[in-house]
């Protein structure tokens, strides 16, 4: 039985679990339920802190588990990434106060930085050069330069908000955009295949739509350029021996703007149809 870790709260919690859901799991209905085995699919589920998973999952003690880049790469786990995922975005910069002297990443040299991934941070510093004396801290680090205790501050950036109501501003390069990831216990990748091919097929699912249509066999060329589908379009004939039915896959993202192309050049009884479950 294949045993994974998910996150227990946090903003990758809801996401993991309901990507989980869709990949047909069972999923835990109360949040203080910190374990589920999932008999049918022969998978076991624990609910633990985002932070620990990479360690646990490293060690051996978990086979698999869903966690953040950022998470993994602070860890320093030995644990594998198998695959990305696509949720939980985040992208990490420095910020000082606005204003001040910080402009370019050298501004940091020798000064107090401030963060709650000291590794992740500690080790892209080292690659540039940099030396600086790391506060590490569990969160509202964009307090500490206001409170004394750090000059600037490397933390998770969405809009940058939070950042510019304390007073700060990004200055420097990226430190790491980071997005969910599906990792392994060394030498257990290929355990998770079937786990990772139902999350690819939700992803395919999220991504992608089905779209139908009948097309005057001599616009079959166009119309596939228009829809080449994914690896190809299905072409099937009609009673009506001058036309075909066509399938593909395309984007959900470009479907009108594809049905108004199919329509122009003359395809008919265009539909589109969402995807439930995929497998690639």
């Amino acid at each position: 039985m294949l045993r994974v870790a998910v996150p227990n709260k946090g903003i990758l919690s809801e996401s993991a679990i309901s990507m989980l859901k869709e990949a047909g799991y069972a999923v835990r209905r109360d949040t203080q339920e910190l374990h589920l085995v999932d008999e049918q699919n022969q998978i076991e589920f624990f609910y633990l802190r985002p932070r620990d998973i990479a360690t646990y999952v490293g060690s051996g003690s978990l086979d698999a588990g869903l966690t953040g880049l950022d998470l993994l790469h602070d860890s320093e786990s030995k644990a594998i990434e198998v695959a990305d995922l696509g949720f939980g975005g985040s992208t990490f910069r420095f910020a000082a106060p606005i204003g001040s002297e910080f402009l370019e990443l050298k501004d940091l040299q020798g000064k107090r930085l401030a963060t709650a991934y000291p590794t992740l941070i500690g080790n892209y510093l080292k690659e540039q050069g940099i030396e600086v004396k790391i506060v590490k801290l569990d969160g509202a680090v964009e307090s500490a330069v206001k409170l004394g205790v750090a000059d600037a501050v490397a933390d998770v950036v969405s809009t940058g908000n939070t950042l510019r109501k304390a007073g700060l501003a990004i200055f420097g390069p990226i430190i790491l955009s980071s997005t969910a990831r599906l990792i392994a216990a060394p030498g257990k990748a290929g355990e998770t295949e079937r786990l990772l091919r139902r999350l690819q097929g939700v992803l395919v699912a999220r991504e992608y739509v089905i779209i139908d249509y009948d097309c005057p066999i001599e616009l079959v060329d166009i119309a596939t350029r228009i829809t080449p589908g994914i690896e190809s379009p299905t072409i099937s004939p009609l009673a009506d021996k001058d036309w075909v039915a066509v399938r593909a896959l395309v984007k959900s993202s470009s479907t009108n703007h594809i049905m108004d192309e199919l329509y122009d050049i003359g395809a008919r009884a265009i539909l589109v149809s969402a995807i439930h479950a995929a497998r690639i």
